[in-house]
């Protein structure tokens, strides 16, 4: 099938929002369909508009041209509100104000499966931008000038999440040469990383894995006791060196996984930024992590990557990395919940810490190779 060709309405475009409200992770997974619109609208000034979370990317995206923070209170409810009753207004409506002082002629939005596009549409309508797509399984009226229908999420037509910001913005003629996640490494990050490595013992040369045991959800996070088990052999005489690190607020997860390792990790003081999480992984020979955004970090910078998988939603695998994809099945399996509903969390605890270490040597295998 030949590509759709640009409508003449988005190939004059010159000030483009795009939206994605979500984790880090979500920006990540959806920066394929972000360089496609600056590839073939090179003309045009390209705002984002996230989480404080995504906006966090801000210096790892240099060709965006402006990225703006903003909790959505819409997204993931009690977590990414206002504040309290009385303030919460106040922050929309100068968001609102700002949208508008910045007369964009066309927004683009984000969204997972999970998400209704409509309450951001109805935002950039509300700002007057008179271009407005999103995928959209409901009827949508007047708040979109141009809607991709969605099959059900979890079906036989179930895309990938890249692929379907890809196909999103493909609907309007914007296509990539390099369907591939985009993190830029900064060299201060990388310098800063490699001398914190090698003050905490990192010999000259030896190369390490790096373990990071946190998830934002309960639901996603493999046992501490059970990853050191998994990864006790692999760090051996011989073998990579182990680092760990884990994100704010998961020192208990280190403590824990630390307690049951039989000699300590390398570690840096503290949590790593974003710009060292991405030099630790990108430095790495493999990750071994939880469904979560270092995951997503390791398939933008080329790291292979073991991930412990929740079978909660099955469109956010690593793209286009190296990777084995671990989980139990079980009936409850594609619940989509950030809580596991049965609390059990068997799609992750019945996963033995061997299977974990036979993956990791076939990687490692497979990179030496």
């Amino acid at each position: 099938m030949s590509a759709t060709a640009i409508p003449p309405a988005w190939a004059q475009v010159r000030r483009v929002l795009l939206l994605r409200l979500d984790g880090m992770g979500d920006v990540l997974m959806s920066t394929p369909a972000m360089a496609a619109v600056r590839e073939c609208l090179p003309q045009a000034t390209l705002s984002l508009l996230s989480s404080p979370a995504g906006a966090a990317l801000a210096p790892h995206l240099p060709w965006l041209d402006q990225v703006l923070s903003y909790e959505a209170p819409w997204v993931r409810p009690g977590e990414a509100s206002q504040g309290g009753p009385a303030g919460e207004g106040g922050a929309d409506e100068a968001l609102l104000l700002q949208l508008r002082r910045e007369r964009f002629d066309a927004a683009i939005i984000f969204s997972t499966c999970t998400q209704s596009a409509l309450p951001a549409a109805l935002m950039c309508r509300l700002a007057r931008i008179p271009l407005r797509l999103a995928h959209a399984r409901e009827s949508c009226y007047g708040l979109l000038s141009h809607r991709l229908p969605e099959p059900d999420a979890l079906g036989p037509a179930m895309r990938h999440e890249v692929q379907r910001q890809l196909d999103l913005v493909a609907s309007v003629g914007l296509h990539t040469v390099n369907p591939g996640l985009r993190f830029a490494l900064r060299a201060a990050d990388v310098q800063r990383v490699a001398a914190l490595l090698a003050e905490a013992g990192l010999p000259p040369g030896r190369p390490y894995l790096l373990l990071h045991p946190g998830a934002s959800a309960p639901s996603r996070r493999y046992p501490p006791e059970a990853f050191a088990a998994a990864v006790a052999v692999l760090s051996g005489e011989g073998g990579p060196a182990l680092a760990v690190c884990a994100g704010p607020g998961e020192a208990g997860l280190l403590q824990r996984l630390g307690a049951a390792l039989p000699r300590p990790p390398l570690q840096l003081p503290g949590p790593p930024s974003l710009g060292e999480l991405g030099a630790l992984i990108g430095g790495a020979c493999l990750l071994i992590a939880n469904n979560s955004g270092p995951v997503h970090l390791a398939a933008a910078l080329g790291t292979p990557v073991v991930t412990l998988y929740a079978l909660t939603n099955p469109q956010h695998t690593p793209w286009r990395v190296p990777s084995r994809v671990l989980s139990h099945e079980v009936p409850c399996r594609d619940c989509l919940k950030s809580v596991c509903p049965q609390g059990h969390q068997r799609c992750l605890t019945g996963v033995p810490p061997e299977a974990v270490t036979r993956a990791a040597w076939e990687l490692l295998a497979e990179a030496a190779s």
